[in-house]
Formats: structure tokens, sequence, C-alpha cells
């Protein structure tokens, strides 16, 4: 049996936390699958099914400005769940379901993992994670802070 490499158990992994098969008709194994997907569009089920399994006031979190979509418009996506997010929502949704994969193997508990997304922290010069994930560079930084905090290094 062929063991599956760390980029596709991130990829297995954002998969399951946006629902898996009950919101995404189509498998997701590996990073082209996950491109494929986010051209043709993440359904709406699969944020609806995230935002049911995260404990983040949205207004209050930044959690509309990460995934780039307001409070208004979601309430009116959940009227019609069936339809796609657009390519930039799609990815943004995508990337935040990544780092909170991430963050929750990291610190060991998905409510830790939300913990930490709202918290001020040192390496990001006292900047909550989660107000940052708005741009591309904010992204990364969280990605490269996480990674110094999965080796040791916390500033």
């Amino acid at each position: 049996m062929i063991e599956a490499t760390p980029i596709e158990q991130d990829v297995v992994r954002t998969f399951d936390l946006l629902g898996g098969k009950a919101t995404i008709s189509t498998p997701v194994r590996n990073s082209m699958e996950a491109h494929d997907l986010l051209m043709t569009g993440l359904p709406v089920l699969a944020l609806l099914h995230l935002i049911e399994r995260i404990d983040l006031p949205s207004a209050e979190s930044g959690f509309e400005k990460a995934i780039g979509i307001s409070l208004r418009t979601l309430q009116r996506r959940r009227k019609d769940a069936a339809t796609n997010l657009s390519v930039e929502q799609g990815n943004r949704t995508w990337k935040f379901a990544e780092i909170l994969g991430r963050a929750t193997e990291v610190f060991g508990s998905k409510e830790e993992a939300e913990a930490w997304m709202t918290r001020p922290a040192i390496g990001l010069d006292q900047r909550k994670p989660l107000d940052l994930m708005a741009t591309t560079a904010g992204v990364e930084a969280v990605e490269d802070y996480l990674t110094r905090i999965e080796f040791g290094v916390y500033t």
C-alpha cells in the first residue's frame, strides 16, 4: 500500500473539513483534484458545513474577511445552497480550511486551533492569524508562523 504524501494528507484533511463526500460530490485526494474542484466552483454546501463546525463569531473574528463573503451574502447563499462559490471565494474557503486543519494538527485539537486563530500572536506583530487571512501576503505569514510553531520557534 502506498502511503500518502504530506501534501496529499493536507488535501484529504481539508476535503474532510469541508464535508467530504457529503458536500462535495467529486473525491479530492491530491492537489490537482483540488485545483479542478476550485476551478469549477466549490459548492456553497462545503462552506456552510465548515461554518457549522467551527466556533468563531463571524463578524467579530474576521472570518467574513478571511473567506471574502459578507454575512448578508452568506445568508442569501444559504437559501440557494446548491450553487457554487466563485473561484476566489472557493480558494479562500479552501485555504481557511487547510490552515485550520494544519493548526489542529499542530495544537492537538480543533478548539485550540480556533483559539489560536483569534488571539494576537507575538510572531505576527501582535496580530490575530484570522485577521491576516484576508490577503495572500497575510496567509503566507500565518502559514510561515504556523510552521515555526510546529518546529518550536515561537517568535
